[in-house]
């Protein structure tokens, strides 16, 4: 190229701005925000307006004031000037215009900058229709509502500067207000988290706190992880729960869901461990928040998609309602296999569903509609006919449709005993080798010892009484009964009576006279012969009637002898030596 082209060349250029700035068509600046042009009340946020190299100065224009807003000089090298704003109040939010002045003229004006302050009311709650969990390709409707009744909802994708969308606010019959955003089709390949606000139409650039985010979970079809707890699923208020997310796919992260949750998914990374992967998450202590439907997904560190959801997992949370069912069975506690038994839950207070629950049951509750019958609501749970494996521990509760993850206080236990129930299966039953169990054998024990003790108490008392009917007929026994013993003591009283009168004396006291021989019931009679002296006792007084009787029928006499007639002797046995006669009579 010549020298004179090349002159000719750049003199062409710099008269051409030259001339374009004379006629007044220099381009328009270019205006934005950073960190954004939504930013919360009190913090700092700048602006910045960017013209062409000859530009000296640069305007801030808002609309509804007629003078500019701000001044600046541009950076030095640069053709921008930069707006800050230390922090930010309501008066900031607004539209804002830029320009740039040079020696030749001003710009046209840069496209308008809305700049909006949030923080002014209260968040609105947004939640994924039916869940944030959304399969690769599938579509989603993401719900704003609130109690205050916006005219307008917006809702914003995080890492994009504008909003996504701005819709009108409806209030269907709930009373709340909200809007309805259809999202999709989601891919993996980005992150999709969103809040939404809302806002009135005499303020549109005030706007209210951001929602609680909400990320959508793109899932895929790998196979999906399963969700289970070392407790029951029927927890009480204070109690820690954990939750496990388990795997056999060696996945490097896992979520949590709660359905219907208005906050995101719990995320943890895998867990060392030996065999299957996966992650413990902690929960508690327990209250009536954590009550829900619960499910886990797994993914891979190196893509964003997560794996199919595992089967829900329902957590109860117990002693959330003011009632106490009660819970009977029927036949009885104690029923044999394959019987049909009944087990009744009812209550005084109004619940329209009955739970009944396993201790130690891994298994959710059972459910039942409740009935109103005789005053009580009630559900019937059969087991027709019952199993070995049924028998144990049952407690009832009642709940209301509306939330149905909050359970009354538990009935008190019952425990259910089905003959040949034991921990794990045994033989068939027409096996000779097969057992009742440890608590059918426990029972026979106890029925045994019981059985015995009162064997034993039996024959002691036996041996206690047949020993006193040997003591009352012990052969010699010459002790007088109460009353013999008061005749004697009359008797021996008269006979005292007489000897100190010289005579018979006058009668004892009941018309009692003592005998000829002053010899008185039950006192001993010595007699001497030449064999020598013996000693005789009459019988007592009891016996007199039939000592009589056999006297007098020995001797024939009726009358002649006395009550108290000493009995005969026996002729004394003849001796070798002579002895001397025997005397005519006995003395004393």
């Amino acid at each position: 190229m010549t020298p004179t082209l090349t002159t000719l060349l750049l003199l062409g250029l710099s008269v051409g701005p030259r001339t374009r700035a004379q006629a007044g068509t220099l381009p328009a600046p270019s205006l934005w925000a950073e960190p954004g042009s939504v930013v919360p009340w009190g913090s700092t946020v700048t602006i910045w307006c960017q013209g062409i190299l000859e530009a000296h100065e640069f305007h801030l224009d808002k609309d509804g004031h007629p003078v500019p807003w701000d001044r600046q000089k541009p950076l030095e090298p640069g053709n921008k000037a930069k707006f800050s704003i230390r922090y930010v109040t309501e008066q900031y939010a607004g539209r804002y215009h830029c320009s740039c002045q040079s020696p030749t003229g001003s710009s046209e004006g840069s496209d308008p900058l809305e700049l909006v302050v949030t923080g002014f009311h209260a968040k609105p709650t947004l939640s994924a229709l039916p869940n944030p969990m959304v399969t690769s390709g599938g579509k989603v409707t993401l719900q704003c509502t609130s109690w205050t009744g916006f005219h307008r909802f917006v809702l914003m994708r995080e890492g994009e500067p504008r909003p996504a969308w701005t819709l009108d606010s409806q209030r269907p019959t709930s009373g709340q207000f909200q809007a309805l955003f259809p999202v999709g089709p989601v891919t993996p390949s980005a992150r999709w988290t969103f809040r939404c606000h809302g806002y009135f139409n005499n303020t549109p650039q005030l706007w209210s706190y951001p929602s609680d985010p909400l990320e959508l979970l793109v899932s895929g079809v790998s196979r999906k992880p399963s969700l289970l707890t070392q407790q029951s699923p029927v927890v009480t208020p204070g109690q820690r729960l954990t939750l496990q997310c388990r795997s056999h796919v060696g996945y490097d992260r896992f979520a949590l869901y709660k359905e219907a949750a208005h906050d995101l998914p719990q995320h943890l990374s895998r867990q060392p461990q030996a065999g299957p992967s996966g992650a413990d998450f902690p929960l508690g202590p327990v209250n009536s928040s954590h009550g829900g439907r619960y499910t886990c997904y797994g993914g891979h560190n190196l893509s964003s998609e997560w794996s199919a959801p595992s089967d829900p997992l329902d957590i109860l949370v117990t002693g959330q309602l003011p009632s106490t069912p009660s819970l009977s069975v029927q036949p009885g506690p104690m029923v044999a296999s394959g019987e049909n038994v009944t087990l009744l839950c009812q209550s005084w207070s109004f619940v329209d569903t009955f739970l009944l629950s396993k201790e130690g049951a891994a298994d959710p509750p059972l459910r039942l509609r409740s009935k109103y019958r005789a005053g009580h609501y009630q559900a019937k749970f059969s087991m027709n006919p019952v199993t070995s494996a049924q028998g144990g521990t049952y407690r009832c509760y009642g709940s209301y449709s509306t939330s149905p993850h909050l359970l009354s206080h538990p009935s008190d236990p019952l425990e259910l005993q089905v003959s040949g129930s034991s921990g794990e299966p045994g033989p068939p039953a027409t096996d000779p080798s097969s057992t009742a169990g440890p608590n059918r054998y426990l029972y026979v024990l106890i029925g045994a010892a019981g059985a015995f003790v009162l064997l034993l108490c039996l024959l002691v008392v036996l041996l206690v009484r047949r020993r006193r009917q040997g003591k009352g007929r012990k052969p010699g026994a010459a002790d007088p009964e109460p009353q013999d013993r008061g005749l004697q003591d009359r008797c021996r009283r008269a006979r005292r009576t007489a000897r100190g009168g010289g005579g018979a004396g006058p009668a004892g006291r009941g018309g009692w006279r003592p005998p000829r021989n002053d010899l008185c019931p039950g006192e001993p009679l010595k007699i001497k012969t030449q064999s020598g002296t013996g000693h005789f006792s009459f019988p007592p007084v009891g016996g007199i009637a039939r000592h009589r009787s056999r006297g007098r029928q020995a001797d024939g006499q009726s009358g002649g002898s006395s009550l108290l007639q000493a009995p005969r002797l026996a002729p004394p046995q003849p001796h070798t030596s002579p002895l001397p006669p025997p005397t005519a009579g006995c003395r004393m």
